[in-house]
C-alpha cells in the first residue's frame, strides 16, 4: 500500500461506512435487529423513516457531503479554510438540500454556529456551544492534508472552530483527525487509536469549556470494554454503556471501540458500526475513516467502492488533491 492508497481508503471507508448507516441512523438497536438481522450491505431508507425515508441503497448521508465539502476547501485554499467561507458554503448546502426537498439537513450545533457568523459573529465565538459530533464526523480531509503530527490539533482546530469551538468537540475532532493521519502513513488500527488519544487530549485545552466527560479516557476506556468480545457481545456493550448519541463523547469512543473490537476488517467494523443504533452512520463513517486509512481500498470490497463511485463524488481525486497537501512544503512529515 502507498500513502495515497490509504488517503483513498479514508474517505472511501467514511462514505461506505456512512451509506451503510444512513437507513439505520437514529433507530434502535433492537429496531435495527429486527428490520435486518444482521446487515450485510447496503440497504434502501425504510418508508417510515424520519430522515432517510425513499433514500436508494447506498446513499450517502450529510456527514459524507460535509466532509467532501470541507475537503474541497482544503484543496482550494492550499490547506487552510477561511471560516466566513465555510459557514457561507455550509448555508448554501443546507439550502440546496431543503430545495431538493431532503430532511437530511445541518446538526443542531452547526446549524447555530452558522446563523450566527453569518449575522456577524466573530468566527471564534460562533462555535462556543458546538458540543456535538459535526466536527469530527467531517475532519478525516485534515487528517489526511495535515503537513505534521505536531501541526495537527492547530489544524484541526482551524477547520472546526466557526462550528465546534468547545474543548469536548475539539478533542473529539483531534482524535479522528490524528488517527486517520496515523492510518495514512502506516500505522495499524492500534497505533492509530494511540495517536489518536494523544491528540483528544492536546485538543481538550482549547476552544471553550463545556461540561462533559474526557473523550480521551473514554476513548482508552471503550477499547479496554470490548477487547476480545465476539462483534455482537462488542456491540451491545458499545450501545449500552459507551452510547451511540451525537454526542462527541460518545460517538467518538463508541467509533474507536468499533476498531478495537474489529481492527483488521474495515467492511465488518463498518458493518458492525452501522448496526449499533443512534448515531451509527456517523459512527461507521468515523470508524471507516481510520479503518480505511490504516487498511487502504483493497480492504473494501469492490461492489461497495462501486456504489459510492457511482453517487459522483470523485473521492480518488480528493483524497489525492489532500494527501498532496500534506507534503507540499518543507513543513511536511
Amino acid at each position: 500500500m502507498t500513502r495515497t492508497d490509504r488517503a483513498r481508503g479514508a474517505l472511501y471507508g467514511l462514505a461506505i461506512g456512512d451509506a451503510l448507516g444512513m437507513p439505520t441512523q437514529l433507530l434502535s438497536r433492537a429496531q435495527i435487529a429486527s428490520r435486518y438481522g444482521t446487515l450485510t450491505g447496503f440497504e434502501p431508507g425504510p418508508p417510515d423513516h424520519p430522515i432517510a425515508a425513499g433514500m436508494p441503497a447506498g446513499s450517502i448521508t450529510d456527514d459524507t457531503e460535509l466532509a467532501v465539502l470541507l475537503g474541497r476547501l482544503l484543496v482550494g485554499g492550499h490547506g487552510t479554510v477561511d471560516p466566513r467561507e465555510f459557514a457561507a458554503a455550509l448555508a448554501a448546502w443546507e439550502h440546496a438540500m431543503a430545495e431538493r426537498g431532503s430532511r437530511d439537513l445541518l446538526g443542531p450545533s452547526t446549524k447555530r454556529a452558522v446563523t450566527a457568523i453569518l449575522a456577524g459573529t466573530p468566527p471564534d465565538e460562533a462555535g462556543r456551544h458546538g458540543d456535538t459530533n459535526g466536527a469530527a464526523m467531517r475532519i478525516a480531509p485534515v487528517g489526511i492534508a495535515s503537513r505534521s503530527e505536531a501541526t495537527l490539533v492547530d489544524d484541526v482546530v482551524a477547520a472546526s472552530l466557526v462550528t465546534h469551538n468547545t474543548g469536548i468537540a475539539l478533542a473529539g475532532a483531534a482524535a479522528v483527525a490524528a488517527a486517520v493521519r496515523a492510518g495514512v502513513h502506516g500505522a495499524s488500527v492500534t497505533e492509530a487509536t494511540t495517536r489518536g488519544i494523544v491528540a483528544a487530549r492536546q485538543a481538550a485545552a482549547r476552544g471553550h469549556w463545556v461540561a462533559g466527560a474526557d473523550v480521551a479516557t473514554r476513548i482508552e476506556w471503550a477499547a479496554v470494554l470490548v477487547a476480545n468480545r465476539f462483534e455482537a457481545d462488542a456491540a451491545e456493550v458499545i450501545y449500552t454503556l459507551v452510547g451511540t448519541s451525537l454526542a462527541t463523547q460518545e460517538s467518538v469512543p463508541a467509533a474507536f471501540a468499533v476498531l478495537a473490537a474489529v481492527p483488521d476488517d474495515p467492511w465488518r467494523a463498518c458493518l458492525l458500526a452501522a448496526s449499533l443504533g443512534g448515531d451509527c452512520d456517523t459512527i461507521a463513517a468515523m470508524a471507516g475513516a481510520v479503518a480505511g486509512a490504516c487498511h487502504g481500498m483493497a480492504a473494501f470490497p469492490e461492489p461497495a467502492i462501486a456504489v459510492i463511485d457511482g453517487q459522483g463524488l470523485r473521492l480518488t481525486q480528493l483524497a489525492d488533491s489532500l494527501y498532496d497537501l500534506s507534503h507540499n512544503d518543507k513543513g511536511s512529515s
